[in-house]
């Protein structure tokens, strides 16, 4: 890993955060977590879930306010 990001020229990075990239990218686009599981080769959904971590900026552009509130 360390010797293809000197080849391309960008910042060294490991392939545990490609992973997580990843993981987050297949959330994004609606894969489920037992399909990442799978590409990741989990044998337990719970690791799975460490890899694909919510989006919490994402998730604010789609939340609903609180019925009964005034948040807009």
């Amino acid at each position: 890993m360390e010797r293809a990001c000197r080849r391309a020229g960008t910042l060294k990075v490991g392939p545990h955060r490609l992973r997580h990239a990843l993981a987050a990218d297949m959330l994004r686009h609606g894969a489920g977590l037992t399909a990442i599981g799978q590409v990741l080769r989990h044998q337990d959904l719970a690791t799975t879930a460490l890899y694909a971590k919510v989006d919490f900026i994402a998730l604010r552009a789609v939340a609903q306010p609180w019925p009964g509130t005034d948040a807009a």
